[in-house]
């Protein structure tokens, strides 16, 4: 089956190469056509904290700040975890604007609809 869609779940944060290789890669999806979500949960949360996102850079790969923000111009989604977001004392006004907090289904909607999956 082709689709366009790849949803792709996060669980890495800032202190983890991991998250700017899955930007890096969502990026690359936009860039291939692809319409592209990312999922964050556990410690990832912490890549859409304002000012978060800030404090990694993994050379030689674009700064963590500049990937989501490329990310988000260009139509990319992001949604957040809602009790991950409450376990760590967040709100929405501590978020990026344009990071939506909402559980897991709509990530469920999109893989039903037949959307690619990355997990990171």
């Amino acid at each position: 089956m082709q689709t366009d869609k790849l949803v792709i779940l996060v669980t890495k944060g800032i202190d983890s190469e991991l998250s700017s290789v899955a930007f890096t890669i969502a990026n690359g999806g936009l860039t291939a056509g692809l319409k592209v979500s990312i999922f964050l949960t556990s410690t990832a949360i912490d890549l859409v904290r304002r000012g978060g996102q800030k404090l990694t850079h993994v050379a030689p790969l674009q700064s963590l700040y500049g990937l989501i923000e490329d990310f988000q111009k260009r139509g990319g989604v992001i949604w957040a975890c809602p009790p991950c977001v409450q376990s760590r004392g967040y709100e929405q006004a501590d978020l990026l604007d344009g990071v939506i907090i909402t559980g897991a289904a709509a990530m469920h909607a999109e893989i039903k609809a037949g959307a690619a999956t990355l997990s990171f």
